[in-house]
């Protein structure tokens, strides 16, 4: 039987998701927007589809949901500890208020990490320890805030570079409708990987909890309806959309055009796709920052803002200790009426 905390923790999950969905929503559709191939309204219900999509695609092509069990053990729970699961619902709460305030101030941090970092301050405030971390789960996920926007950007800094020398004698008008065409296709390519990386994230902490409270023994014991709820939230939130954050990837790290925009997406879709095969939960705004940054510097360094660029890295660097922070401040409270 599900208890009343579990079904508390599963209703917050799914609004996290949601919360997720809308944060990140310009991720998929920022460039799209810019280049102003679909219109905001039409790109929110492009990328929500491919979000849903990528349910499939992860169970039946993939073969599995590698990144919810990464997530599921980035700490270390006592199966049948009666505050688990208070320990999970803090660290819900924690990336949900982080994913708002973020929002509310158009950056793109990480709703991934915003998560990560609210399980683990829950769980050092709750046991006293930080040996609760997995660090063989954790470290590779720290080390990704790097390296996964590097790789998009050198991705997308190639590909440009190829597309550019493909094109270069081709009619100008021509060119940018065929990629207007292609961005279609570049960013349903993203918004698969946005989709199949982060409506995982939610269904691995739903595991968590169902494993502590008991409800089921082990995360290969999930119930169906999860991942697909957890992806149907997602796809939900994107067609709400985060149009602060849209401004902010599509516009102010550096002007797109179709063809950059072809670049970036693809780049970021790749770097998906390459991440959640080795099961590593990365952040898809870093992604796609990345690649947005490897496309305006083939035009010069300089095309680049990088006092916004700055900003958003320092955004990203505080998004795991502040959301943990924030936990164990709420795992704290929640203590003192248990």
């Amino acid at each position: 039987m599900i208890s009343t905390l579990l079904v508390v923790i599963i209703i917050f999950a799914f609004i996290f998701d949601y919360i997720n969905g809308f944060h990140d929503s310009a991720n998929s559709i920022a460039t799209i927007v810019s280049t102003k191939v679909l219109t905001p309204f039409q790109a929110v219900i492009w990328a929500a589809i491919f979000n849903f999509a990528a349910f499939f695609i992860s169970k039946y092509v993939i073969g599995g949901f590698g990144i919810a069990d990464t997530i599921a053990k980035t700490v270390t729970l006592t199966k049948g500890d009666p505050l688990a699961l208070y320990v999970t619902l803090a660290g819900l709460l924690s990336a949900i208020i982080w994913n708002l305030i973020t929002w509310w101030f158009g950056i793109p941090s990480s709703s991934s990490h915003a998560l990560i970092g609210g399980l683990i301050g829950a769980a050092v405030a709750h046991y006293n320890t930080f040996t609760v971390i997995n660090t063989g789960k954790v470290v590779p996920i720290i080390c990704f805030i790097v390296v996964a926007p590097f790789i998009g950007l050198i991705i997308a800094f190639f590909i440009t570079i190829l597309i550019v020398q493909l094109f270069k004698k081709s009619n100008p008008y021509k060119a940018e409708r065929v990629f207007k065409r292609l961005q279609l296709l570049s960013s349903a390519a993203f918004s698969i990987g946005h989709g199949g990386n982060d409506a995982q994230k939610v269904m691995g902490l739903i595991g968590v909890a169902m494993v502590a409270s008991k409800y089921i023994t082990d995360l290969s014991a999930i119930p169906d309806w999860v991942p697909l709820s957890c992806f149907v939230a997602m796809g939900l939130g994107t067609m709400s959309g985060g149009w602060k954050i849209v401004k902010t990837m599509g516009t102010r790290i550096t002007k797109v055009t179709p063809l950059e925009g072809v670049a970036a997406e693809t780049a970021g879709a790749i770097t998906l796709f390459l991440t959640e095969h080795f099961k590593i939960p990365v952040s898809t705004t870093h992604t796609i920052t990345g690649s947005i940054i490897g496309v305006g510097a083939t035009k010069r360094l300089s095309a680049v803002r990088w006092g916004v660029t700055v900003s958003l890295l320092w955004a990203w660097i505080l998004t795991i200790p502040i959301s943990g922070i924030i936990a164990a401040i709420i795992f704290y409270v929640m203590k003192l009426f248990i």
